[in-house]
C-alpha cells in the first residue's frame, strides 16, 4: 500500500528551519519521495492532507529501563512476568507520547531483547528497541540488585574480574544484545555507595570495549563522579551515561574522540520535583548534593561541543515513560542552554547516530522508514510544541496515535 502525506510543514531532522508546502510518498513502511510543492497524485492508494501542520520525526529516547514503573519504585523481588507486563505497558506509553525509537540500558531477565526479538514476529505497540539486556556490574556496585521471586540475582552480570568480564560480555553477545552496558560508579538510586566511588576497573571495561567493539557493538558507561569518568573514558566507552561531574578536559576527549553524553536530565529533575516525601533518605540526600553541578557541568560540556544526547533513565523514581522525553528536551532548553532545534537533532539524528539506526530512522528523507510525528506548533521556535497531548504519531507510515 502506498501513501501521500502532503500538505505538510517539515523539520526533518537534519536542516535547520522547516520546509513548507512539503509532501512525501511512503511504502511499505519507507519514503520513497519527498519534495516540495503539489504532490504527484498517480499510483497511489491514499492521501492524507496535513493541512499545514509540523512534521518532525519520531522522537528516540537513548536511555531507558523498560522493566521500571516509575511510581512503585520497586526493584526488589520482581518476578518476570511482573518486568514484561510492566515494559509492554512503558512501551505502550512511550509510543503514544511520540518516542518511536529507544535504547533500553539494562533490563533484567533479559526482557528487552525478548521482547525486541517478539516484535519482529508479533505485533507490539511500542518504540523499535536497541537493546542492552542484563548490565555489567560488580559485586556489591551499582547495578547489585536481587530480583525474581527466589531472589536469584537477575539484574545484573556480576562481574569482579576482566575475565569474569569477558565471559558476561560474550554471554550478552551470544543472547543479542545491541549495546553493552557498564557500571562505572555508584549512583544516586543504590543504597551501599556514592556517586563518587569507582565501581568496574579500567581493565575490567576494556574487554567490555574490546569484545563488544569486535561484534560491531557500542559500550555504554553509568559514570557519574569525576574519577570512574574518566576510567569508563580510559577503557575507550562509546557513551558516558549521566556524568554528573565530567569536567573540561574530559569534554575535550570526548569531542576528539567522538563518544556521546547522554545526561538523563530528568532523572535528578523528577527525584527532586516529585520524590521529596516518597523515597528513602539517602536518595533525596545524594540527589541534592549533586543536582546543581549536574546541570552545570552537562551546560559546560554542551557549549564546548560534546554531543548531547536525548535520554530520559525512564523508569526511576517519578521519572515517566508518558512525559519524561519532552521534559529532558525542555531541560536541555531551559537549563543547559540548547536551542529547540538542537534539541530536536537531540532526540532524532544525533540520537539515531549513537545508537546505531541512523541508516533507516531519525531523518526523513528518501529510503529511511516514516516514523514521524504531526504537531500544532512549530517545535524548532519553541520547544514545548513536543508536549502536545492529541499528537499523531506515525510508526513505518501507520497511525499509531
Amino acid at each position: 500500500m502506498s501513501t501521500i502525506f502532503y500538505n505538510a510543514t517539515l523539520f526533518n531532522g537534519k536542516d535547520n528551519g522547516v520546509k513548507q508546502h512539503t509532501w512525501f510518498k511512503v511504502e511499505n513502511g519507507k519514503i520513497t519521495h519527498l519534495a516540495t510543492g503539489d504532490p504527484v497524485r498517480d499510483d497511489v492508494d491514499k492521501l492524507v492532507d496535513l493541512k499545514g501542520k509540523y512534521v518532525t520525526p519520531g522522537l528516540i529516547n537513548a536511555h531507558t529501563h523498560m522493566m521500571m514503573n516509575p511510581i512503585t519504585n520497586k526493584l526488589e523481588y520482581l518476578s518476570e512476568t511482573e518486568v514484561t507486563a510492566t515494559a509492554l505497558q512503558n512501551l505502550s506509553d512511550l509510543i503514544d507520547s511520540g518516542v518511536t525509537y529507544i535504547r533500553d540500558c539494562g533490563c533484567a531477565f533479559n526482557t528487552d531483547i525478548k521482547l525486541r526479538d517478539f516484535a519482529k514476529t508479533h505485533s507490539i505497540k511500542g518504540p523499535g528497541i536497541i537493546a542492552s539486556g542484563r548490565p555489567m556490574s560488580m559485586t556489591g556496585g551499582h547495578g547489585d540488585f536481587k530480583e525474581g521471586s527466589n531472589g536469584e540475582i537477575d539484574w545484573s552480570y556480576l562481574t569482579d574480574s576482566p575475565d569474569e568480564m569477558r565471559k558476561s560480555v560474550r554471554t550478552a553477545l551470544k543472547i543479542g544484545a545491541d549495546n553493552i552496558k557498564v557500571m562505572a560508579t555508584g549512583g544516586v538510586m543504590s543504597a551501599g555507595d556514592n556517586i563518587d566511588d569507582t565501581a568496574l576497573t579500567p581493565a575490567e571495561m576494556k574487554v567490555a570495549v574490546a569484545e563488544a567493539h569486535h561484534k560491531g557493538k557500542t559500550v555504554a558507561a553509568h559514570a557519574q563522579g569525576n574519577r570512574g569518568i574518566q576510567n569508563a573514558l580510559d577503557a575507550g566507552v562509546d557513551s558516558i551515561e549521566h556524568g554528573i561531574y565530567v569536567d573540561e578536559k574530559q569534554a575535550q576527549f570526548m569531542i576528539d574522540h567522538h563518544v556521546r553524553l547522554v545526561p538523563t536530565l530528568n532523572a535528578a529533575a523528577s527525584i527532586s520535583k516529585y520524590g521529596r516525601d516518597k523515597l528513602p533518605d539517602y536518595m533525596i540526600r545524594k540527589n541534592d548534593q549533586v543536582k546543581a553541578d549536574f546541570f552545570k557541568n552537562v551546560s559546560m560540556a554542551f557549549k564546548k561541543g560534546v554531543k548531547v544526547i536525548v535520554g530520559t533513565d525512564a523508569g526511576t523514581p517519578f521519572n515517566s515513560f508518558k512525559t519524561g522525553t519532552w521534559e529532558e528536551m525542555q531541560l536541555l532548553v531551559n537549563e543547559i542552554g540548547a536551542t529547540p532545534t538542537q534539541a530536536l537533532f537531540a532526540a532524532t539524528k544525533e540520537a539515531a547516530d549513537l545508537i546505531g539506526i541512523s541508516d533507516e530512522y531519525g531523518i526523513l528523507e528518501t529510503g529511511k522508514y516514516a516514523d514521524f510525528l504531526v504537531l500544532n506548533d512549530d517545535p524548532t521556535q519553541n520547544i514545548d510544541a513536543i508536549t502536545q497531548q492529541d499528537k499523531s504519531v506515525y510508526q513505518h507510515g501507520n497511525q499509531i496515535k
